[in-house]
């Protein structure tokens, strides 16, 4: 999937936003699908954690080809994998933080709409801003920090009338969706920031990381799986309730996280903010056709600003594809400086 060279080209960088951004908007209108209209409810948590399985598979594929050789392969598997527990361990930390935000987008899409989910989900750009002048020495721009504020302001008009009822007949708790994207919101910014630092703090190879991540990751799925659904899975079955669109869900799900660590690797966080802002605007048009969903002028407002803000945060001030030096930070000026 990714070059072998790391200076990749601009093109390359945006044929993996692009993609990106049609999965992200695709997956979160398959998503709701599979909660809202299927007559029999699949367990979330066993598709978050087949969603690992796959994630760490399509790595190892990936991983096999860049390194050549099948001999080449298990030497790096036993240097980087087996015989380094502390990275094993660092890489624990993001997949248990991601493992919460993904059972909370579950939660969330539930009970909210997927133009409402994804606009109000945008909270995650501020944490993640937040997270990055903490943890990563960086610092915002003045017009950054504008594009925050009215980030958060076409976020609370989205939550202050939110889109009117759809077509689709189920119990709904908006109380429990915001609450469930508020967790996922501080899960996003942790995580995507920590595990770019990981991925920039040294030259090893981003599939060995991303299977050192995944591996983490099925382990603390399975955990979830066990404390949430223990007892129904051991009745029904894992894979209950799985038809052809779950699996779609989980496929689209894979190559998301997949294409996620190569732009978070080769950009940054930030850059993130782009696709997501597409995503809105195709999510919300296949909310319109799907599921009925009728827009109010408040929302579209809203969800305006909040394209307009993600578009103001990401344009480029600085070099933010590699790591500052602490030393490097300078004065607290820096921190508002255009």
């Amino acid at each position: 999937m990714a070059p072998p060279k790391e200076n990749v080209s601009l093109l390359f960088k945006l044929y993996c936003l692009t993609v990106m951004t049609l999965v992200a908007a695709t997956y979160t209108v398959a998503l709701r699908y599979t909660r809202t209209t299927e007559t029999v409810l699949y367990f979330s948590t066993t598709a978050v954690c087949i969603t690992e399985v796959i994630k760490l598979f399509l790595s190892l594929g990936i991983l096999a080809k860049e390194t050549g050789s099948p001999g080449r392969l298990l030497t790096s598997l036993k240097e980087n994998v087996l015989g380094s527990p502390k990275e094993l361990l660092k890489l624990s930390v993001p997949s248990l933080v991601y493992a919460i935000q993904n059972n909370m987008a579950f939660l969330a899409l539930s009970n909210l709409d997927a133009a409402v989910y994804q606009v109000t989900y945008q909270l995650k750009i501020p944490c993640t801003a937040l997270c990055t002048v903490l943890m990563l020495n960086r610092s915002l721009s003045k017009l950054q920090w504008f594009s925050v504020f009215m980030l958060c302001g076409g976020v609370t008009l989205v939550q202050w009338k939110p889109a009117q009822a759809t077509k689709v007949q189920m119990e709904q708790s908006p109380l429990i969706g915001f609450g469930a994207i508020a967790i996922a919101v501080l899960c996003s910014g942790f995580a995507g920031v920590y595990f770019e630092k990981v991925l920039k703090s040294s030259d090893t190879s981003l599939w060995v990381r991303n299977i050192q991540l995944y591996l983490s990751g099925i382990v603390v799925t399975l955990v979830g799986v066990y404390m949430s659904d223990g007892v129904n899975v051991m009745e029904k079955g894992f894979f209950y309730g799985y038809t052809r669109y779950v699996w779609f869900v989980i496929f689209l799900s894979s190559v998301g996280g997949l294409y996620t660590s190569v732009v978070v690797k080769y950009t940054d966080n930030i850059m993130k903010g782009f696709s997501a802002a597409a995503a809105i605007v195709l999510s919300t048009v296949a909310s319109v056709l799907l599921f009925g969903l009728q827009i109010t002028i408040t929302f579209s407002l809203g969800a305006l600003l909040v394209c307009i803000s993600i578009y103001l945060y990401g344009l480029p001030r600085q070099d933010t594809t590699k790591i500052q030096p602490a030393e490097a930070k300078g004065s607290k000026e820096n921190l508002i400086s255009v």
